[in-house]
């Protein structure tokens, strides 16, 4: 008797509660996974196995979640970084026995299509650009450009391949094969994750799954890289329900990306021994433009 008094009160008042006190209010926490993989700068903190593990866990703790919702924007980048957010979220989904969905938005590629694929579900919009299923590496060689400018490079070594692909040496055959070699080692690797998480529906055939192409989502779902096309709002309403919630969990990072030490020495002084505050300030800014180019050279592969 008096449960049934208790569910036809907490019934009633349901309607004046807030959303999150209500009963049998479906919850999916979202977590978004923005930018490039592993380029992680003082300015732009990009996808880092460091800086969303804990939004992660977070999520994955949320009290009476139906599922955890990945918002995925991002052209790819470290595969190392890649794939340890990848088994975090794998690890978290398996502990916690939570299905994961995965909604594109502009771009999920080469790593950021290896983060898709720790989904149970992958939803794009019909915009939405995915693939690139392989390795890329690149640099630039400048051993012309010290000789013109009259600039002699001194480098001392132990080891004979301690500076293999040095970009201010003429570049040597055999630096080309071995990196060559870790390449279609790392790209093995990938296409078995791929195999292993979407074997069952993948329906292209290898050579054109795993070539570095990639597709607007519409042909990517012929091939079975994507499920289903929608969006986040639209596709979790339709699943769980219009009263269905979904609590951004943020991934954070403070504004420098670590912290500064004391700053007992003068900014001048410090910056000029390339030590304190300053030092590192103008550091991160350097290391900051380099960052947001080769960023920007990512997502301009896929046209934006």
């Amino acid at each position: 008797m008096a449960t049934s008094f208790l569910s036809d009160l907490r019934r009633r008042l349901d309607p004046f509660l807030p959303a999150k006190l209500r009963g049998g209010t479906p919850v999916v926490p979202v977590v978004r996974l923005n930018g490039a993989i592993g380029m992680a700068s003082p300015f732009r903190p990009g996808i880092t196995f460091a800086n969303t593990a804990r939004a992660l866990e977070r999520a994955f703790a949320v009290k009476g979640a139906k599922a955890v919702a990945l918002v995925i924007n991002s052209p790819g980048g470290a595969p190392t970084q890649s794939h340890l957010v990848y088994k975090r979220i794998r690890a978290l989904a398996a502990e916690k026995q939570l299905p994961v969905i995965a909604f594109v938005e502009d771009v999920a590629a080469s790593g950021g299509y290896m983060l898709a694929c720790a989904a149970d579900e992958i939803v794009a919009d019909d915009f939405s650009i995915v693939g690139s299923i392989g390795v890329v590496s690149a640099g630039f060689g400048f051993p012309a450009a010290l000789e013109k400018l009259g600039i002699e490079r001194r480098v001392y070594t132990a080891g004979t391949r301690k500076v293999m692909l040095d970009p201010f040496q003429p570049e040597k055959p055999e630096d080309v094969e071995r990196l060559k070699a870790l390449q279609q080692e790392i790209h093995a690797a990938f296409v078995a994750l791929v195999k292993a998480r979407r074997g069952d529906v993948l329906s292209g055939d290898d050579d054109t799954l795993f070539s570095g192409e990639f597709w607007a989502a519409p042909q990517a779902q012929e091939l079975g890289l994507v499920d289903a096309l929608g969006d986040l709002r639209g596709f979790l309403r339709a699943r769980y329900g219009e009263n269905v919630r979904t609590p951004l969990i943020e991934v954070k990072a403070s504004l420098l990306g670590r912290r500064s030490p004391g700053v007992g020495v003068g900014v001048g002084v410090a910056a000029a021994l390339g030590e304190g505050p300053a030092a590192e300030i103008g550091a991160g800014a350097a290391q900051a433009l380099i960052s947001a180019a080769e960023e920007r050279a990512l997502w301009a592969r896929f046209g934006l």
